[in-house]
């Protein structure tokens, strides 16, 4: 296995972190490589802020659900949508005024706009965490980020065409096991499909989460500890307080993108 494959197999959240600094060299490296990752049109619709001021990281550790170990995090980078920098740059240049000349209608950034800066901005991300897991230095996201949208609005000074999109915290493990044990993942047949979309038949759950099933309700028939996984999960993640804050504080942001609500 060749190294790169070696980094990508055995990485994982990373929320204990060493006392060890991450050095400017070791920052510059990683947002080189963030910036290097594929992006739309080469248009690169997304902005990555620094986050270096403990009172800022102090706030953040309660208004993402309440993680203290975001406070402590050696080094904070949050990864916005960004459309706003090219609606600025339409608007300087008079590009509106253009579309007369080509028998077009003018208009303004809306979801497929959204859509498309969040896989920009996540891209940025995700590699980010692959250069930083090659120097030895561990991550872990935050996507809490997208919870209270008054709060990090006004935080981070964010205009009308933006969303922040994820948080990363990075910092060197404050344990180096040689062993990793590596969080279960689902089969590959339930992920990868050829050539179109398969929903998972009922009868396959069982199966799907046979190991979940035997590990968590051993006392259980395997059926009935799928069932009983799906039930807690339903309940933990899906309809807790902070999904349902989300999804308010998405849907506002989205508003606010389509003129349905003006920001905060």
């Amino acid at each position: 296995m060749n190294p790169t494959l070696e980094i990508l197999s055995k990485r994982r959240s990373i929320r204990k972190y060493a006392d060890t600094p991450i050095t400017r060299e070791e920052k510059d490296a990683i947002l080189n490589a963030a910036m290097r990752s594929p992006t739309a049109g080469n248009m690169m619709l997304y902005t990555i802020i620094e986050v270096e001021d403990q009172e800022l990281k102090d706030r953040l550790a309660v208004s993402c659900d309440n993680q203290p170990f975001i406070a402590s995090a050696p080094y904070l980078l949050l990864f916005v949508a960004d459309y706003q920098r090219w609606m600025d740059l339409f608007r300087y240049s008079g590009a509106e005024d253009k579309c007369a000349e080509n028998d077009l209608e003018p208009r303004l950034a809306e979801e497929g706009d959204l859509l498309l800066a969040c896989c920009d901005a996540l891209i940025a991300a995700q590699t980010a965490v692959i250069a930083a897991e090659s120097m030895g230095i561990g991550s872990c996201y935050i996507g809490d980020i997208l919870e209270n949208y008054e709060i990090h609005r006004k935080m981070f000074d964010l205009p009308k065409y933006t969303l922040p999109i994820t948080l990363i915290c990075f910092g060197h493990p404050a344990v180096i096991k040689e062993e990793v044990r590596l969080t279960r993942r689902f089969d590959r047949s339930y992920i990868v499909h050829q050539n179109r979309y398969q929903r998972v038949a009922d009868a396959d759950f069982t199966q799907m989460f046979k190991s979940t099933s035997e590990r968590q309700f051993p006392d259980l028939a395997l059926d009935e500890g799928a069932r009983e996984f799906a039930r807690n999960m339903y309940i933990r993640k899906f309809v807790s307080d902070f999904s349902v804050e989300m999804s308010r504080s998405v849907k506002k942001w989205i508003e606010i993108w389509t003129g349905k609500a003006n920001p905060e």
